[in-house]
């Protein structure tokens, strides 16, 4: 309802802004046919006089309606310069202090963790669950739940107003933040390619890295089948956020280079919502031989990417509904398992 109630006010802005640019020049029309046609009738003057009045009027309302709209793009020009200025005044990270993250998959917990991006609006109440090493959970439920949030929170983009997320048994804040970031990776839904090279693309987060790993982190990706096809194959140009390649294949690229990092933290939102269920199967086949090293955080909508999931968390308005193995959660009865008969899977495992 917020949301909706801040568009009705921007359109009624925008259609003010639009009233003052043309109504000088509209009122200037009607009031030059109008007095003129009067003095017209009154014989005071001519068809020409008529047309060079009319003619002065229009030429008169242009600058009306040019400064009209030379303050409603200032309107738009400072609202975005206080959003910058806003950012440039932020105080910056200190991302070297604290402790390095030791390589491995961590242990992850959650306990009692709630955050609000604005005060009063929780987007996580009282979240507790724990992870262990090398282990797979699954963030489920629907859209607004809270999900991407305890991604967010991982990363330490923000911080939680109470409770604590730990890692390896210490605070999250005991880690630095580079070292935190170094050691995570994620495959997220919006995929961003930059205009380079696939093989530039691939090794991003990696400089330095050969060809051999390249290639075999195309392979375990479902990758190499398309660009092998390619004229110019890993050399082959994508264009500006990949635009060259089909949504699919850029999933299928970002999904290389997080394989090509090796990072401790892995998590993957929504990672094959671009592919087509073949690929999907072979994908998910290949995925213990390159996240055996991680402890994997798989945000899901589609509950066949979470078959081999070892915990499933539901959340709903920000609090956790169900948690424990998606074999347990079946048994249950509750929400998740009303999510997987509506997508008629037929088994877990």
């Amino acid at each position: 309802d917020e949301g909706i109630r801040l568009w009705v006010s921007v359109e009624k802005m925008e259609a003010v802004r639009d009233l003052i640019r043309v109504l000088p020049e509209k009122i200037g029309y009607v009031f030059g046919i109008g007095l003129g046609a009067v003095l017209m009738v009154q014989g005071e003057v001519g068809p020409g006089a008529l047309v060079a009045f009319i003619t002065l009027l229009d030429r008169a309302s242009e600058p009306f309606a040019g400064i009209a709209g030379i303050i409603s793009s200032l309107q738009r020009v400072s609202s975005g310069a206080e959003k910058l200025l806003e950012v440039m005044e932020m105080e910056p990270e200190d991302n070297i202090q604290g402790l390095d993250l030791a390589p491995g998959p961590p242990l992850i917990e959650f306990e009692g963790v709630t955050f609000a991006y604005e005060t009063g609006l929780k987007v996580l109440n009282q979240v507790t669950f724990s992870v262990k090493a090398g282990s797979t959970l699954a963030l489920v439920g629907p859209s607004g739940g809270g999900k991407s949030t305890i991604v967010k929170l991982l990363y330490r983009f923000y911080t939680p107003q109470e409770g604590v997320i730990r890692i390896n048994g210490f605070p999250i804040e005991h880690y630095s933040i580079d070292s935190l970031r170094r050691n995570m990776s994620a495959v997220m839904q919006d995929v961003y390619l930059f205009d380079g090279t696939i093989r530039e693309n691939i090794a991003i987060g990696k400089a330095g890295a050969l060809h051999e790993d390249i290639y075999r982190a195309s392979l375990l990706s479902q990758s190499y089948g398309f660009i092998s096809k390619l004229p110019k194959q890993f050399e082959t140009r994508v264009g500006e956020r990949g635009i060259k390649l089909s949504q699919g294949q850029k999933q299928r690229i970002a999904i290389s280079r997080v394989i090509l990092q090796n990072a401790s933290i892995l998590v993957l939102d929504e990672p094959t919502s671009a592919l087509d269920l073949e690929t999907e199967s072979l994908f998910q086949k290949d995925m213990e031989q390159w996240t055996g090293s991680s402890t994997k955080v798989i945000i899901a909508h589609r509950l066949s990417t979470i078959r081999d999931a070892n915990f499933v968390v539901f959340l709903e308005n920000g609090e956790i509904c169900e948690k424990g193995s998606p074999q347990e959660l079946l048994k249950l009865e509750g929400r998740f398992a009303d999510f997987w008969r509506k997508q008629e899977i037929k088994e877990f495992g």
